[in-house]
């Protein structure tokens, strides 16, 4: 069974609001999946004066404010955050979140005891912070969007350097010596997972490229996934028929909320339908081995054929096409067998559509 790890999406959805993002948890833990993730972020740390808003965002937000505007009222403070996770923990729900700068993944390791972190699309060329993410030694999940598989490689390289706490001076040699070296390629399979992801809210589907998972599986051996922003969810159930271990979705209380990521995000009934969906999904993968399945097997004698006799034989008669057919039940002789008997006499007499014996005479 392909046991697909989910990751409803809260992200910045609650709008600044702590009863919001409280409902958005319920939300999360009633769909069932196995996390919910937040964003977790110092604005000025991360957006300068002068950053423009993103073309999505200026359509979900406007352009009245700076993308600096726009986020600072999306931030949740650590006490926000401290009770986030222990209504998590009420809930039975595992909590993560994505750090965008060190003081907030410093908040989140070292104050919430968060399991892993997430490195989001956005700084996988930001080398300090990877480098810093590294240093915690926790799992890491690692998003891909907008990237080459240079600077998805040269991103593992700096992972690598600080998992294994290398001394030398980092670059962007120390970088590539890492993810060659045995070391490094042994403590990335054990800590990253890499998802596919098109940066773009919503994404089009024929953005969206999920052979690219093959490719990354192929180049780097790791555990692969998929950040879906397409709308709907059909795209995460087919990521995860084609090997997808992990699924990261946003979701919202109403895609109506003014903010910049609820038209892209799924709402509660359709984020349930999802996890069911990846579920019977993950089930139905099975193991690849051709075989008849436990539950088909009564069904062979009920829905295959016998060889019977088309009309009243008598004894001595000779089988032809005119008088031997092919029916159901199949627990009689084979049908591969039909011209084996065509040609011969019967051995005894036959009522219409009785089996015949396995034995000529």
């Amino acid at each position: 069974m392909n046991n697909v790890f989910i990751i409803a999406e809260a992200g910045v959805n609650h709008n600044g609001s702590l009863d919001m993002a409280l409902r958005l948890i319920d939300a999360a833990k009633e769909a069932g999946a196995d996390a919910v993730k937040f964003q977790t972020f110092k604005s000025e740390a991360v957006i300068s004066l002068d950053a423009p808003k993103a073309e999505y965002q200026k359509t979900t937000t406007g352009t009245s404010e700076s993308q600096l505007d726009m986020v600072r009222k999306l931030e949740l403070s650590a006490q926000d955050h401290e009770k986030l996770l222990q209504y998590c923990k009420d809930k039975d729900i595992l909590f993560l979140s994505t750090p965008f700068d060190e003081q907030s993944a410093d908040l989140l390791v070292h104050q919430l005891k968060v399991p892993q972190l997430k490195v989001p699309s956005g700084e996988l060329t930001n080398a300090p912070f990877l480098l810093k993410i590294a240093s915690y030694g926790l799992p890491v999940i690692v998003s891909s969007g907008m990237s080459t598989l240079g600077e998805i490689e040269l991103a593992l390289g700096v992972l690598a350097f600080g998992f294994l706490k290398l001394q030398h001076k980092p670059d962007e040699n120390a970088f590539r010596d890492a993810f060659a070296s045995d070391a490094g390629q042994a403590i990335l399979k054990e800590k990253i997972t890499l998802l596919q992801c098109t940066t773009e809210y919503p994404a089009a589907f024929s953005q969206v490229n999920l052979k690219v998972m093959d490719t990354l599986q192929a180049a780097f051996e790791l555990p692969i996934g998929l950040s879906d922003h397409t709308p709907g969810y059909a795209i995460p159930l087919a990521a995860v028929a084609r090997g997808a271990v992990l699924i990261e979705k946003h979701f919202t209380l109403d895609r109506n909320l003014p903010g910049p990521d609820h038209m892209a995000s799924l709402e509660p009934h359709e984020l349930k339908a999802m996890v069911e969906g990846i579920r019977q999904v993950s089930v139905a993968i099975g193991s690849g081995c051709k075989r008849p399945a436990q539950d088909e097997i009564g069904n062979r004698t009920i829905a295959r054929r016998s060889l019977v006799a088309k009309q009243a034989m008598k004894k001595g008669e000779i089988w032809n096409e005119n008088n031997l057919a092919c029916k159901r039940p199949g627990d009689g002789v084979s049908p591969y067998r039909y011209w084996d008997f065509i040609g011969q006499p019967a051995n005894r007499d036959y009522r219409i559509d009785e089996k015949l014996d396995a034995r000529q005479e």
